[in-house]
Order: C-alpha cells, then sequence, then structure tokens
C-alpha cells in the first residue's frame, strides 16, 4: 500500500521536475521522457497522477500561480495594513525570489509563449492577468476615485508585467529584478501623489 501522503510529495516532485524541463529544454521540447527521468520516476507515474503531459503542465503552471498568490498573502501580516504598504507588497510578491529564479522565470516565459495557441493555458492567464489588477485596483480604490484607480490600476499591473519579462530577458537578470522592484514601487508612490489628476 502506498505511503500516507505520498501522492503530494510525488506530485510536488513532478512538478518541480516540469519546472527543470522547461528551463533546460523549453515547453515544446519537454516531454514525458525528459520529465520522468528529471524526477527519477518511471514515464507511466506521469499518467497515473497526472494523466499526461497537458494535464501536468497545466498543474505546473497553477502552481506557479499559487506562489504568487501565497507570497502576497504571507506579506499582509496585518489584517488591514495600509493601501499604500498593500501596493508594494503585491508588487514584492511578484519579485519574489522563487519568481525571479531561472526555473520560475523561463517557465512564465514559455507559458506567456503557449498561452496565445492553447485555450487551456491561456485561461490560466487571463486568471493571472484578472487577479492582479484587481488586487491593484482593490487598494487604489481606497486612495483614489474610482475613475483614478482604474487608470492606476491598468498602468501599474503593465508596469510589473513589463518590466518583470525586461528583467527576465536581461543578462544581469538580479540586479535588473532589483531595479524592477525599486521603480515600480516609485511608479505607485507618484501615481499616488498625482492623485485623481490620472482621471484626466
Amino acid at each position: 500500500m502506498p505511503k500516507i501522503g505520498m501522492k503530494p510529495l510525488r506530485r510536488q516532485q513532478l512538478i518541480d521536475a516540469t519546472l527543470e524541463s522547461v528551463a533546460e529544454y523549453g515547453l515544446q521540447n519537454t516531454t514525458i521522457m525528459t520529465i520522468s527521468r528529471i524526477a527519477g520516476m518511471s514515464s507511466g507515474i506521469i499518467s497515473h497522477y497526472f494523466g499526461g503531459k497537458r494535464e501536468l503542465i497545466e498543474a505546473t503552471v497553477n502552481y506557479l500561480l499559487e506562489q504568487l498568490q501565497q507570497a502576497l498573502l504571507e506579506r499582509i501580516t496585518q489584517e488591514k495594513p495600509p493601501a499604500q504598504t498593500r501596493l508594494h507588497l503585491i508588487v514584492e510578491a511578484n519579485f519574489t525570489q522563487f519568481q525571479r529564479s531561472p526555473l520560475a522565470s523561463k517557465t512564465w516565459l514559455s507559458f506567456w509563449a503557449q498561452s496565445m495557441h492553447d485555450p487551456a493555458l491561456a485561461r490560466l492567464q487571463s486568471i493571472n492577468s484578472k487577479r492582479l489588477y484587481s488586487n491593484l485596483k482593490y487598494s487604489y480604490r481606497q486612495l483614489l476615485s474610482k475613475e483614478a484607480a482604474t487608470n492606476a490600476a491598468k498602468q501599474t499591473a503593465a508596469m510589473i508585467d513589463g518590466f518583470w519579462l525586461r528583467s527576465a530577458l536581461s543578462k544581469q537578470a538580479e540586479q535588473e529584478f532589483e531595479i524592477a522592484e525599486h521603480l515600480c514601487k516609485k511608479f505607485i508612490n507618484d501615481l499616488i501623489k498625482q492623485g485623481d489628476k490620472l482621471c484626466h
């Protein structure tokens, strides 16, 4: 009989192996064989726990999304942090050491490219974008008028995504990620100072 708790462990090992495979070979060249070899398991284990490569890829992307959400929750130590602080925490959650790691960043890049051709991945990308926008708008709404908060959320989401992408593609990624996080926070502070001028 399988040991209690073995299923979550095996699933996580396969997700970790998928991250490694995508980082090394890219999403298109990642196969059941490359994943099982990295995981040190038989290829049949993937079918047993996930059904196939497609389902495992989706589970891996979901894992990245969960890490983003968990990073934000862990940073909100108060029940209701000030809105500006919460906005900074959202930035930090998107620039954690995990999210800027080669494994995560290469998987995100491959995922974004493939999501244009895969409806299931496109759905996950939509969830990710809407969640970021919603979190930003909720905080800005406490500081700005409705219209200004909407504009600020859109601009900040684009700023976070854009800086993250440029940093991930940089040859000095770690340094660029540090600068990007700082500039995103500064951008937020500047938007708040501008206030309702964002409406016009």
